[in-house]
């Protein structure tokens, strides 16, 4: 019995040990890409074979682009390619990279009370929520689904604001639980709705639409702005999820047999 104690104390301290000396490498990204279960099964085979751990900091676009603005974590993986871009430009990050893609979905209540199902363009289906007074639930947080949304409103020649308008500032997750109890209608990533497709009664009312698309980017901090951050581990994460391990993960990710995102670089 002593003999098993002992066993099981250096098993502990095996694994505390070797959780303590493992290296950190700190990850922003979007809370779709949490919330839909895509980096629990990304991530670990990345951390076993670099002993490392991944630390992820799911917020919208804008908040992770900030962190890594400030230093505070070494690297991104966001989808709002004009903010990337301007994030790039303004020397703070390098090397962004397309790793997948996916779509935004328009979804409702079932009875689609705007016939929302009956439009043939997408400026059409948020001219038609504002004229048929239905209201529309936005995450209102900075996010990349934040910033395609107001594009499309932009698009719509429409200002989104009124009693018919609520912005949550909330995660797509949340946001989706709310629309689903308010009856309203909302804008998603395609790969969060089907992880909660179970949990609402939110149906697809419009989608397939170019000005739909969604591409995801990962981009490394600039070590000349933020000497400390880890580069090289950075690095070998982005060589990872773009590399053939990593792009089958994202390729064969499925919920009830449906693929939630599409790999950009080997597909």
């Amino acid at each position: 019995m002593k003999k098993i104690f002992i066993l099981i104390c250096l098993l502990i301290a095996f694994y505390v040990n070797s959780a303590m000396s493992a290296d950190k490498l700190k990850l922003a990204t979007t809370t779709s890409t949490e919330n839909s279960g895509l980096l629990s099964l990304l991530n670990p085979p990345f951390e076993q074979q670099n002993n490392v751990k991944v630390l992820v900091i799911a917020v919208g676009t804008g908040a992770a682009l900030r962190l890594a603005e400030n230093g505070d974590v070494d690297l991104v993986f966001v989808h709002a390619p004009e903010a990337e871009k301007k994030f790039v430009t303004d020397g703070f990050g390098i090397e962004r990279t397309p790793v997948m893609h996916n779509d935004f979905v328009i979804l409702g209540p079932p009875d689609d009370p705007a016939d929302l199902r009956k439009t043939t363009s997408i400026d059409d289906v948020f001219s038609q929520i504002k004229d048929a007074g239905a209201n529309f639930v936005s995450r209102g947080d900075d996010s990349g689904t934040h910033k395609k949304e107001l594009q499309l409103w932009k698009l719509a020649e429409i200002e989104p604001k009124g009693k018919w308008y609520f912005k949550v500032g909330q995660g797509m997750g949340i946001t989706l639980i709310i629309a689903y109890e308010k009856g309203v209608y909302t804008l998603s990533d395609r790969g969060t709705y089907l992880a909660y497709q179970n949990k609402i009664n939110l149906e697809i009312v419009y989608e397939n639409d170019d000005a739909l698309d969604n591409p995801y980017h990962i981009i490394l901090v600039n070590p000349e702005k933020h000497p400390y951050a880890k580069f090289e581990l950075a690095r070998k994460y982005v060589d990872f999820i773009t590399g053939t391990e990593g792009q089958k993960i994202i390729r064969e990710f499925r919920i009830n047999g449906q693929p939630l995102y599409y790999p950009d670089v080997i597909k």
